[in-house]
């Protein structure tokens, strides 16, 4: 066999750990990950038919230590260990390569740059073209007129032309470009503060990192001085970033030829991991050449068997296999999706995949056939469904929970729920309602409600559902959450962190959610009528002044009209347009021109106090429950992607406090006849989670002294006594703490501060200095987002971040100020939940006169009876505390008042 003119050599590592994060969990029939394995091989299939008749040889790192680690000890040193659900990966890949006839090339004690280092010269010493297939930056340095990288990801290709577009600098420049810039993820030290530009500009000028370093003198202001500080370390950088071309290799290039593929072992693989759609391409397969994998894994599933259960026999059939089974799958069908209002309809079980049944209970159509009757039929189902010891299983079981409990009903036993096992195991890969997860783990196209109810205006009860149409749609509700159970659980167990998070954490939640929400808060409507009427006034006075300041009459509703007079008319300066390039009228913009013209400023508060008054002071009283007098809001635990809960009808998250009119919708929120109601707050809890995770003394030492942190700040960063900081600094101190673990820019500070960028960037400077290990901790949470593609809170709550890599500047850097903020929010989210929990037992259990009734950011929210308020209000700041245990206290203020604007 004559060589082949091109090598084609894959960086393995490289692709593993991308397609590990590109592609959603997959898993193998047997439960383990596969989803590296399926992206890695997708893109190997891929080359091998853009290549063929070439050598596509694939390069994967050896485990251990390499030459580089000899050099510096601290190499690589912060890399975060691999993930265990990609470790396990690896060997089954590694297989799969062989299998397919592939060369699959590891050397001990170098990395696998090394190696196609060194086989894409010997390559080219030969005569040959070599395309290096990876995303890895540092191969750029290779580049020649015979070897070229190509990153399928992107499907981009770079010569020597590329480089030079893509990082300024031509390609035997590349390891002294490196070498300058160092690597945080790879711990390489190089010249602080110097990023691409800087890198490729004294490239430029100088040529040479030698020649640069000769120069260095030269070197104007801070960036000069970091240079000549760093001159020592250079060399060694310039060491760790060259690739090595000169190995000493087993084998030559002449060695890699391709195999014929090994198909017994192939269709082996093949089924142990569930590939079945290139199982099937298999036999039919003419060359060696495999065809590309379809988008997704087909599943192989019999054909379902759903029943409907009409009669008393098949009932307790149903009752004996269901009292059996270690687990089973369970939905209501009801009137509403409203939880307060909504009555049964039917209900539906599984036990096993692909057999369940349905019970119509409450069907009400012309010629609707016999139904077991509901109330009999309940309390029949009673015993098991409060039975704790049956476990149960459901998606959301927090709503057919409160439908039970409509119906006398406490579900008890509640195991598992598939909305949040998909939530804990990735907030932001899908939505977690059960069509979209059925498509996405199982390749399974849904039943949809319209498609058994009718859309729009002509959309029916389900109580008018057919039954013939309502048994498929509500058994296999039950059937496919069975099904995701088995996929989405075995994920999970093999995440230790996340697992423990499902079924400690997130699961036991459920029922504590569902009590606030039925406890419900009482609201003063007579109040909230007050107000409108006041607010009504504020706003006709508003609409007029706006009227007066503009010279006319206009709808301040309409975008359309107030363009018109405020560029038209006013002609005040156009900051920002609109996409389809008229003058922006959004609340930014409006903002910003307030700040100069009365108008914007009027129309602004016309905008608020209108908002005020529609959303919650004359929508609240109608979402008065009538049995109770109380609002019952509906919390959701799988909608924000960080772990914060989030509230609807109403969004008690939403209601503001910083106006004078929102805290008096607050006043309307009020506790019973000798009851109080009892706020508690964690006191600036993100900032004591920074503290916590950057480990930086001066915060660590402000908070364990029980210093106001803001004050402390202040003095660092002004350069004051304690004493001395004014109201003023106190102030910008604040700013630029939140402002900072919220990834804030110079620009974003100068506008909240009022200064200019330079100052406002002068500020985060001083902060950095006063605060080390708050810009460690930051740069180090970039970089490993970077590198895994996600971070995690103190208790091991992921959120993936699949724009961290992004090329577009804006989305990459909106993926980075996420990764900074997220584990501290994140992690205050997961600590109030605990609090949560504990607090729910210590109610459950000793019973005192008290009740939680809201969750509001970092606040739990009881109404208590007066005469237990210092015992409990003690028990809650003692529970609240014991929640995590951090490096400094947490603190817990609590207010107590009539209403909750006087608890604050």
């Amino acid at each position: 066999m004559s060589t082949p003119q091109r090598h084609i050599l894959v960086d393995g590592s490289s692709f593993l750990f991308r397609a590990y994060h590109a592609v959603p969990p997959l898993n193998s029939p047997d439960g383990k990950p596969t989803n590296a394995i399926y992206g890695v091989s997708n893109m190997l299939r891929k080359l091998m038919a853009d290549y063929a008749g070439d050598v596509v040889s694939v390069i994967f790192d050896a485990p251990g230590k390499t030459f580089r680690n000899d050099l510096y000890s601290e190499y690589k040193a912060h890399r975060p260990p691999m993930p265990d659900d990609l470790r396990v990966q690896i060997e089954p890949l590694h297989q799969l390569v062989k299998a397919m006839g592939l060369p699959l090339l590891m050397e001990s004690g170098v990395e696998a740059d090394d190696v196609m280092g060194t086989l894409a010269c010997r390559a080219q010493a030969c005569g040959h073209q070599v395309i290096i297939v990876t995303g890895d930056k540092d191969m750029a340095q290779l580049v020649n007129a015979d070897i070229i990288l190509e990153n399928t990801m992107s499907n981009t290709r770079m010569d020597i032309q590329g480089v030079v577009d893509k990082f300024g600098v031509r390609p035997e420049q590349i390891i002294d470009y490196l070498a300058l810039m160092g690597d945080s993820v790879d711990n390489i030290p190089g010249v602080p503060k110097v990023g691409p530009k800087t890198a490729a500009k004294w490239l430029e000028q100088y040529g040479t990192l030698e020649n640069l370093i000769s120069h260095a003198a030269e070197i104007k202001g801070k960036i000069g001085e970091n240079l000549r500080n760093a001159l020592a370390q250079l060399p060694l950088a310039k060491q760790l970033t060259t690739i090595r071309c000169d190995l000493e290799l087993p084998f030559g290039v002449d060695d890699l030829k391709p195999q014929p593929m090994d198909k017994a072992a192939l269709r082996a693989l093949l089924t142990e991991l569930g590939f079945l759609s290139w199982l099937k391409t298999l036999d039919n397969t003419v060359t060696d050449t495999p065809a590309t994998l379809d988008p997704e894994p087909e599943p192989e599933t019999a054909p379902a068997l759903y029943e409907t259960i009409f009669t008393e026999t098949q009932l307790d059939d149903w009752l004996k296999r269901l009292e059996a089974a270690d687990l089973f799958a369970f939905d209501t069908e009801t009137t509403s999706l409203d939880y307060r209002q909504a009555q049964i309809v039917g209900v539906s079980f599984a036990v096993t995949d692909g057999h369940a049944a349905y019970l119509p209970l409450a069907h009400n159509y012309p010629e609707a056939p016999a139904q077991l009757e509901r109330t009999a039929t309940l309390a029949k189902l009673r015993p098991l469904l409060e039975n704790p010891n049956v476990a149960k299983l459901g998606q959301n079981l927090k709503y057919d929970s409160h439908v039970l409990a409509n119906h006398g009903i406490c579900l008890r036993g509640i195991a598992h729920d598939t909305m949040l096992a998909s939530y804990v195991l990735n907030s932001t890969a899908t939505r977690h309602n059960m069509d979209d997860l059925a498509k996405v783990y199982l390749g399974v196209d849904t039943i949809h409600y319209e498609a058994v109810a009718g859309k729009g205006a002509k959309q029916i009860g389900f109580e008018q559902v057919a039954i013939d149409q309502a048994t498929p749609y509500a058994a296999e509700d039950a059937d496919i959450t069975l099904r995701l159970y088995q996929v989405l659980v075995a994920k999970l167990q093999a995440l230790p962190s996340l697992w423990q998070l499902y079924k400690d954490l997130e699961v036991p939640l459920l029922s504590v959610l569902e009590r606030i929400e039925a406890n419900g808060v009482l609201i003063d409507t007579a109040m909230l009528a007050q107000q409108s009427l006041e607010l009504s006034s504020q706003i006709i006075s508003l609409e007029q002044h706006a009227h007066d300041l503009a010279g006319r009459a206009f709808n301040l509703g309409s975008p359309k009209q107030i363009q018109d007079i405020i560029y038209t008319q006013l002609k005040l300066p156009v900051l920002k347009k609109t996409p389809k390039g008229q003058p922006s009228t959004d609340e930014s913009v409006l903002q910003e021109l307030a700040e100069d013209y009365p108008l914007p400023k009027v129309i602004l508060e016309y905008r608020s106090l209108s908002k005020l008054k529609s959303t919650y002071i004359d929508k609240l009283p109608q979402q008065v429950d009538a049995k109770t007098g109380r609002v019952h809001t509906s919390y959701h635990q799988a909608v924000a992607a960080t772990g914060r809960l989030s509230s609807s009808d109403p969004n008690l998250q939403n209601i503001p406090i910083r106006s004078a009119e929102g805290r008096k919708i607050r006043q309307a929120f009020i506790a019973s006849p000798a009851h109080k109601i009892v706020a508690a707050d964690y006191s600036q809890i993100e900032l004591r989670i920074m503290a916590h995770l950057s480990a930086d003394e001066g915060l660590l030492r402000a908070f364990s002294q029980g210093e106001d942190i803001h004050k402390a700040t202040a003095a660092e960063v002004f350069g004051v006594e304690l004493g001395q900081v004014t109201q003023e600094l106190r102030r910008s101190a604040k700013a630029i703490n939140f402002g900072l673990i919220y990834g804030m820019s110079s620009f974003g500070l100068a506008k909240q501060l009022g200064l200019g960028r330079n100052q406002a960037q002068d500020y985060i400077d001083l902060y950095f200095a006063r605060y080390p290990g708050v810009k460690q901790y930051m740069d180090n949470i970039r970089a490993q987002a970077r590198e895994q593609g996600y971070v995690e809170t103190l208790f091991g709550r992921r959120l993936y971040l699949p724009d961290i890599n992004a090329r577009n500047a804006n989305i990459r850097q909106y993926a980075e100020r996420t990764a900074i903020n997220a584990p501290m929010q994140g992690t205050a989210a997961d600590i109030i939940k605990r609090a949560m929990l504990a607090t729910d037992a210590w109610l459950c259990q000793d019973q005192p006169a008290a009740k939680m009734i809201m969750q509001v950011h970092d606040e739990l929210v009881f109404e208590i009876a007066e005469t237990e308020l210092e015992a409990c209000t003690a028990k809650i700041r003692e529970l609240m505390n014991a929640a995590a245990t951090l490096k400094v206290p947490l603190v817990v203020d609590i207010g107590i008042g009539d209403n909750w604007d006087e608890a604050h």
